[in-house]
């Protein structure tokens, strides 16, 4: 008869260390929080803001203000060499992707050899390479030659990845200027800063 009143204490001891994992279970859940969640969240949400702002600007100056504030893309620096800096885009672009972001809401512009995407479908003609772009159906490579003739996007990845020494200082104000809500740029931070400002 004592053996009954302790297999109950058995069974009831081995529940509770398993309750204590799965509770360690949910520690690991979040652990893609800190990259690109966080900037993603406020990018799903600015470009409702940006839509419901844009057609009522003409009228009180307290939208246009806050306009004026979404305007401005968060910049994310990614220290990156010139010979890593496409490798580095590529996990930007990935982490971008598994958190929940479209691929048509991202561009991304190299400064020095084009991305292996972008010359395989230039392969194909200029016409087809740009009616990809146009469709916005998946993510769109393009090279800093060529950048200037991409539209805007919400989130703009760069891969500063070599090229002339000036490619860097034309391209990135362009990018800022075409990213809605996030510009990543991959590559040397002293360059990036000395171009978007320190402190980035």
């Amino acid at each position: 008869m004592p053996l009954i009143p302790e297999e109950p204490q058995i069974h009831e001891s081995a529940q509770g260390p398993s309750a204590t994992p799965a509770s360690g279970r949910v520690a690991p859940t979040p652990r893609p929080v800190p990259g690109p969640l966080r900037p993603t969240a406020p990018a799903q949400r600015t470009p409702r803001d940006v839509a419901v702002a844009k057609p009522g600007p003409s009228g009180p100056a307290v939208p246009a203000s806050s306009d004026t504030a979404v305007a401005t893309p968060q910049i994310q620096l990614i220290p990156a060499s010139a010979e890593g800096a496409l490798d580095a885009a590529e996990e930007a672009v990935d982490l971008l992707l598994e958190s929940g972001r479209t691929p048509g809401d991202v561009l991304v512009i190299t400064t020095g050899e084009p991305h292996p995407w972008a010359a395989h479908e230039l392969s194909f003609g200029e016409a087809s390479y740009w009616a990809q772009h146009d469709a916005r159906d998946d993510v769109f490579y393009a090279d800093a030659a060529v950048a200037g003739r991409a539209a805007s996007r919400p989130v703009v990845v760069v891969a500063v990845n070599g090229g002339a020494a000036d490619v860097a200082t034309t391209v990135l104000p362009l990018a800022r200027g075409r990213a809605g809500t996030l510009l990543i740029v991959c590559g040397d931070p002293q360059q990036i800063n000395s171009v978007l400002g320190a402190g980035v």
